[in-house]
């Protein structure tokens, strides 16, 4: 089902937010999905080196890195009024490219993005959308069209920078909880093996660690046998 507020029960609407800089302290723009998606994909990359050797039969899959996440999801705008709101598709479409995909001026760059919704909490920046029209007036104007989206996540340089060092244990084991994760999981990643999940869940005060909330932090220590 659809995400709702916890408290009243209302439709919560996907949101989202462009910034004006890596701070994400300056909300810029803002666009609402005119109907939650059916479903959103979250994949996880791990780069590896498999160079074979001169003289050998096969090659080891070297760890290089965890790279940022991806998240891709589909949502529809409809103009038609079936659901009672009359919306221009091609202008929706604009709108939803100005927020997203059109150069931030004074930067150069692609805007800084939020995407939330229900415990989904993703800062990223448009990747590739792809744009289907699907309905058409008699003189061709488009009234629905479908959104295909994929999103990068994005890391401040620090975070990022910390994370790729294989000399700063402290900062390197720092981890934001996305939607889907579990501490297993999440050990599995950090060190190669979940069942450390208790070591960690005590060096967070997790009492419940089975219900971990999107947007919290979890600091993953030196392992200890």
């Amino acid at each position: 089902m659809p995400p709702a507020n916890s408290n009243t029960g209302e439709l919560v609407k996907l949101k989202i937010i462009s910034f004006k800089d890596a701070t994400y302290d300056q909300k810029d723009k803002e666009f609402n999905v005119m109907f939650n998606p059916q479903e959103y994909t979250l994949k996880y990359n791990i780069d590896s080196d498999s160079s074979q050797g001169m003289g050998t039969s096969g090659s080891d899959q070297t760890f290089k890195k965890i790279t940022p996440e991806d998240l891709s999801l589909e949502f529809m705008i409809d103009g038609t009024g079936a659901t009672g709101e009359v919306v221009n598709v091609p202008n929706k479409v604009i709108e939803f490219l100005d927020v997203t995909y059109n150069y931030k001026g004074d930067e150069h760059r692609p805007r800084y993005l939020r995407i939330s919704w229900g415990t989904l909490v993703f800062k990223c920046v448009l990747k590739s959308a792809s744009v289907k029209y699907t309905l058409f007036k008699p003189d061709g104007t488009p009234i629905r069209a479908k959104l295909n989206t994929t999103f990068g996540q994005f890391k401040e340089d620090e975070l990022r920078a910390a994370e790729e060092s294989d000399s700063s244990p402290d900062l390197t084991h720092r981890r934001t909880v996305q939607d889907g994760d579990t501490l297993p999981l999440m050990c599995y990643r950090i060190y190669g093996d979940s069942k450390y999940y208790l070591q960690v869940a005590a060096a967070n005060g997790l009492t419940n660690f089975r219900n971990l909330e999107a947007g919290q932090e979890i600091y993953f220590p030196p392992l200890t046998d």
